[in-house]
């Protein structure tokens, strides 16, 4: 007996997802091309992590909410200031870029007087402990280790997907993944958001997730391929109606706990939910639609004798009911 919250979608569903493969690739290859066209045209939005920045340090009377203090940075023109608590709750950490781009001493002051003006009160006044410019070459260190960890994680899906499963499988696991990381990065390039360490971060988490959601359907590939008399689009679209449910819930859950975290979080988390809620809809669409459909064209195209055990012949194959 099958009950909903548990099963959402009927084991039995007979959803034809491999006639639609090539209008669901279509679709993916335009997507990646609008994203790979935003990312080199209009490039990020860096925030402070990568380009330096201003650091002002201010102590209030009482302790200070985090998110009314970033809100009066916004009015004052200081809208993608990153504002956060250290030491006691009366010490705020603010990081921005100088309004006219200058670095100098004096344009430094100026800007931490014009942050020490916005954010103290009459009933909470503010007085400034320091401020000096962080260089971007901090930035650029944050970058290439960032790039480190993600070529390092997609050698090791390689590397782990080829050796439990196929290297075609190992090829096409590490597309959708890409395609997926590609869509969420070009969110940022589309809109000018801020692009900081907390959206790398989610990026690299939209891996993970994607990666998972990609191995649970092949995983059922293989195992009909190796039990079903049937050709190739009638056992992968088996096996994606198999897992349908599995993958809505899991992506379905993942996202709610993401746009708690985005809505309640406050602003310095923001980049992080965001990317991870992009990421959660992509690595689902892209899980049904797309990974399948590749297994079946060119040189990614899968047959049972790919997924069979080393030591079966075509004569044992032949016998399987």
């Amino acid at each position: 007996m099958n009950i909903f919250p548990f099963t959402f979608i009927p084991n039995d569903t007979r959803i034809d997802f491999m006639r639609m493969r090539g209008v669901a690739l279509t679709v993916a290859g335009l997507l990646f091309l609008a994203a790979l066209g935003g990312i080199i045209g209009k490039g990020f939005n860096y925030a402070l992590d990568f380009t330096g920045g201003t650091v002002v340090e201010v102590r209030f009377e009482r302790p200070a909410d985090v998110a009314q203090v970033r809100e009066r940075l916004g009015k004052a023109g200081y809208e993608g200031a990153q504002v956060q608590n250290f030491g006691s709750g009366s010490d705020i950490l603010v990081r921005l870029q100088p309004r006219d781009g200058v670095t100098s001493t004096d344009a430094n002051n100026r800007t931490a007087q014009e942050v020490l003006a916005a954010v103290g009160t009459s009933d909470n006044k503010a007085t400034l402990l320091r401020n000096e410019f962080v260089g971007p070459q901090v930035g650029k260190e944050l970058a290439m280790n960032g790039l480190y960890a993600a070529i390092f994680v997609v050698v090791g899906f390689l590397i782990y997907i080829g050796f439990r499963f196929e290297w075609k499988f190992a090829v096409v696991a590490t597309l959708t993944t890409l395609f997926d990381v590609l869509l969420s990065a070009a969110y940022f390039a589309w809109t000018g958001a801020d692009f900081d360490l907390t959206v790398l971060a989610g990026l690299l988490s939209v891996m993970g997730f994607s990666i998972n959601d990609t191995i649970v359907v092949f995983d059922r590939v293989r195992e009909n391929f190796r039990g079903m008399r049937a050709g190739p689009m009638e056992v992968m679209n088996q096996s994606i109606n198999q897992t349908l449910s599995r993958t809505i819930i899991t992506s379905l859950v993942f996202f709610l706990s993401v746009l708690a975290l985005y809505l309640y979080g406050g602003g310095s988390l923001e980049g992080l939910a965001l990317t991870q809620m992009i990421g959660a809809v992509t690595g689902t669409l892209s899980s049904i639609f797309i990974a399948c459909p590749l297994l079946t064209i060119g040189f990614l195209k899968v047959t049972k004798q790919d997924l069979m055990p080393k030591a079966k012949d075509e004569a044992a194959l032949a016998r399987r009911p």
